[in-house]
Parts: C-alpha cells; structure tokens; sequence
C-alpha cells in the first residue's frame, strides 16, 4: 500500500514540475518580448515611455512598427493569428497569447494595438496628469462594448489611442483597455508622391550622407547642400569646437537646407566612453565595456536616454551607436571597450536597450558595424580587415546581437568594410550583395535604411575608387553611401551613381527603393527644421549624474 501511494506521489511530483516547466518557458517567452524597463515602474514612467515608443510606430510588448512592418514578418515571427477579422479600414490578426492585435492593409501594418496586463494597470487620470487633455475624444459602442478613446497626435505620422470603459459615477478613473499606435494606411502613397516630384539629382543626393572640414557653413558645404541635395551631413570633433559655435552650424546647416524637399539628417558618434564628440563640459558617461560589466539593462536604456538627450539639445537628429560588435578578439584594434563584451547575449540586450533609449529621445539610432567587427586584427580606417568565418560561425556569435536588434526595431543598420571570402571572396561587406541583400536583407528580415560605413576609410580607397565603390555598394543593397571626409570625393561619388543610373548600370526603380526607405525613415522621426535653443549644459550633467550614482559606485 505504501509502495502505491509512493508511485502516485511520484507522478503527482513529475506532472507539476511538467506544469512548472512550461509555465516558466511560457513566462520566460514573455519577458524577452517585454521591455525590462517597464516591469514594475510607475504609471507615471509607464505613460512616458508608450508615448515615446510611439513616435517611432511602435507600443511596448509588441516588436513590430505600424507604417514599416509587413504582415508576413508578423507570421513568421508568432505563426497564423488565432483570429482575423475584416473591418471597413483593413483586416485585423489576432494574437491572444501575445496580447497583441495587428491591423493591415495591402499586407503593410498601419494599426498595432496591445493588451498588456502592465498597460491595463494605468488609469486614465495617470494618462492626463502626464500628458495633458487629448487632441481630440471618440466613443465607441456596441452590444458589448462602451468605450472613450483619447487620441493623441504624437507626430505627423502616427496617432496613439487610449481605450478605456467610458467613465461613469461608479468609475470615473477606468484603467485602460488597451493602447493603439495607429498610422494612416496610405502613408506609402504619400511617400510615393514625394518620390514622383523628385528628380534623380534629388534623389542620388539624398543617397549621401558627407562630411565637412570646417567649423562653419562655408561655400562648398553650401554646395553639397543646395546643388547636390545631400541627405544629411556627420559632424566629427574638428567641426565641433563648443557648444554655441555647433548649435550656430547646425542651426546655420537647416536654414541652408530649407528649399529642399526633405530635411538633413544631423549625425555624429555619440557612443559615449572614449568615442563622444559632443563638444563642452558634458559629463563623461562610462565605456560600453564598463556598461557590460554592470550588466544592468536599465543604466543601458538610461544611458542611451542622456545620449538621445545629449543630442536633442544640440540639434542632432542621428547617433551612431550603439556599437552591437561582441568583442572576441582581445586584440581587435579598433573595437575594445566600444563594445558591451565577448557575450553575445549581453551585447543582445544591452546594445537594444541603448537603442531604445537613443530612439526614446526622437533621435535614430544606427546599429554597427555589421556584421561584426569585433573578431578583426586590423583596423579598417587603415586597411581592409578579413574575418574568415562561415555563415553557421557567423550566426553563432556576430549576428545573434543584430538579429535581435532588427526584432526590436532598428532602423539604420551600419555595413563594415570587411572582406569575408567564405561569403564573399571579392567584395568587402560594404559592396557584397551576398551579405546586404542576401543576409541582411532576405535572412534576417531587415526593411530599414542600409547604411555604409565611411567610403573615404582605407580599407575602400586603398582597394577601390570611390564612385566605383559607391556604385557596387547601392548595387549590392545600401541606401546611404557615406563619405565623410573631403567635398571632392563626396562629389565624385554622386557623380558616379548618376552616370550609373544614365547607362542602365543602377536602374532608376533601385534609387527609388533606396530614397523611399530614407523619406520614410525622415517622416518617422518627424525630423524638421526648427532652430536648437542654447545647450543648458547644468541640465543636461545633472540628468547624467543622477544616472550614474544610481547605477555606478
């Protein structure tokens, strides 16, 4: 009798360690898909953040962006929704177990709406006390339902609703339904009719991001600008000298720029650790390394905040970072403490919280330098590097940081130069289209802007000429060919793509693929020209200070 109650108590013990296991999978699936950053914070901080999320078309515990992502990469990340409805506007996928409901249209998504526990925790005087009165107030009804819909207009491009119970005596305060970030589903039609006003001078311009020598707006800068129409300009530490001389240039570069159709986008290295170029005072914010090191998801997300906050005050609009390569070479010259570590898990999670972070200010955060650069001995601004892995090897390690990055909503991925013959044996990264197109585009999914590193570094113009390696580089699948340094170069390059263009080289549709991914990227952010105030440095060191005793010894 014993020995069955033994063999019952037994299998009592396997089928709830089962039950645990799968419920713990389950939950352990959930949290990956969640933000770290929202788990148990206040309401307050809660409405802060879907707000900035949804600057950008996204909501949080939902990886996808309304406006960018097809319903395919929805289907092949979470499988067939359980339930599609067809409405007036477009069909609608539901996914209980995510708590997610998508609407689409001609298979793009245009409506992302999340059901989340966390969010249905905020009431909706939670919503007003941070953000003020509604642009407008709607009501829904029927047979079930009775709801009030506050309806920000977060930007040009998207609207974010709060659903709620409509208010009554017993519940004045509902807590909210769920939360939507919804875009109008004819944006590509809008950005379609930019594109059809644009000449090829127009749109090759906007396929150049230069660089500039000087501290001021001088006439070949002027040039590059009006004649050219360049689509944004990177700024280094010589062009840099104190805070009030880059808010003037910056300031001075948009007013120049205010013919054009489409705004400039103002980029610099603001990785924080050694590469900052900022100029004044600000406060030094710790090397990813030391980052990785502490390994605490949040102080990444708040450093990329102070980052994209660093930025907004003095007019940019685009950070390069954060840096995604897993340092597993200690002798990699040109990576070290760049990079959050040799764990390409840490790498994952710290390098998107960064992004999120950068994003979270309104500012575009470019992922580099793909598709790795941290397992080189050479430095490509000197020379051209070659990792001799295989693509198995590659997705072991080098990848897994920017695969998770483009399923967390990356926007810009930067291309290295580097020669990796086992998928390339002639063409560096840069200009390969086995790895743009191939592996960037077609295998990891990515539909964002494509953008190379600087053509002007060694490892292209010991090898290369420079419209000739910028015409095999938008060939092979890049959007942006930078050039950052000498107005020469930056001028044969244009003059290159269009002579390609002219002979049937680069047909006009590959432009046009390339200049629509950059419009939408543009109107997303809502980039525009309104002139940078003085740089309040005190602010800005101070916000900086608070992060670091929280988080630093």
């Amino acid at each position: 009798m014993l020995k069955k109650f033994g063999y019952l108590f037994i299998v009592l013990l396997v089928a709830v360690a089962v039950i645990y296991f799968f419920g713990k999978g389950d939950e352990g699936k959930r949290q990956e898909e969640e933000p770290a950053q929202n788990k148990g914070v206040s309401p307050e901080t809660l409405v802060d953040t879907v707000f900035s999320e949804s600057k950008k078309g996204k909501i949080p515990y939902a990886p996808f962006i309304a406006g960018q992502t097809e319903v395919e990469e929805v289907t092949k990340k979470w499988g067939e929704a359980e339930k599609t409805m067809q409405e007036e506007n477009g069909s609608y996928a539901e996914y209980p177990d995510h708590k997610v409901t998508v609407g689409y249209h001609d298979q793009l998504i245009f409506d992302v709406r999340s059901f989340d526990s966390e969010l249905q925790s905020i009431h909706m005087e939670d919503v007003k006390k941070e953000k003020g009165e509604p642009d407008e107030v709607r009501y829904y009804k029927d047979e079930a339902t009775n709801q009030i819909i506050l309806v920000y207009a977060v930007n040009d491009m998207y609207e974010l609703k709060w659903v709620l119970p409509k208010p009554t005596d017993s519940e004045p305060n509902p807590k909210v339904h769920h939360v939507s970030v919804f875009t109008k589903p004819n944006n590509q039609e809008e950005d379609t009719e930019i594109l059809s006003e644009m000449s090829l001078k127009e749109k090759i311009g906007q396929m150049i991001l230069a660089g500039i020598s000087e501290t001021s707006l001088t006439s070949n800068t002027k040039d590059l600008v009006n004649n050219y129409h360049v689509g944004g300009i990177i700024f280094y530490a010589n062009n840099l000298e104190n805070p009030q001389q880059t808010v003037q240039l910056l300031n001075e570069m948009k007013a120049e720029n205010a013919p054009n159709r489409l705004p400039l986008l103002l980029s610099v290295d603001q990785e924080g650790g050694k590469v900052s170029r900022l100029p004044g005072d600000l406060i030094d914010t710790p090397t990813n390394a030391k980052i990785g090191a502490i390994n605490n998801a949040q102080f990444s997300y708040e450093i990329g905040t102070l980052l994209g906050k660093e930025l907004n005050a003095f007019g940019f609009n685009l950070d390069f970072a954060p840096v995604l390569d897993v340092n597993s070479n200690p002798n990699n010259p040109i990576i070290g403490d760049r990079s959050f570590g040799n764990n390409a898990d840490i790498v994952s999670e710290l390098g998107i919280k960064t992004m999120e972070g950068i994003q979270s200010q309104n500012i575009v955060s470019v992922i580099k330098h793909f598709p790795g650069h941290g397992d080189t001995s050479v430095d490509s601004h000197l020379d051209l590097p070659r990792v001799n892995k295989s693509l198995e090897e590659l997705k072991d390690l080098e990848l897994i940081p920017f695969t998770r990055a483009i399923n967390n909503g990356a926007d810009v991925v930067m291309v290295a130069h580097i020669l990796l013959p086992q998928l390339d044996a002639t063409s560096p990264s840069s200009m390969s289209k086995n790895i743009i197109t191939g592996i960037l585009r077609e295998q990891l999914g990515f539909n964002g802007v494509v953008m190379t590193d600087d053509m002007t570094m060694k490892a292209i113009t010991n090898n290369y000429e420079i419209g000739k390696a910028a015409v095999e580089s938008v060939k092979a699948g890049s959007d942006i060919i930078m050039v950052a340094h000498d107005y020469n170069k930056v001028v044969s390059a244009i003059d290159a793509l269009q002579a390609a263009v002219e002979t049937g080289e680069i047909s006009e549709e590959r432009i046009n693929e390339s200049v629509s991914r950059i419009i939408q990227l543009k109107q997303k952010y809502n980039l525009n020209r309104e002139k940078a105030q003085d740089v309040n440095m005190e602010e800005l060191n101070q916000y900086g200070e608070n992060i670091l005793n929280k988080y630093m010894e």
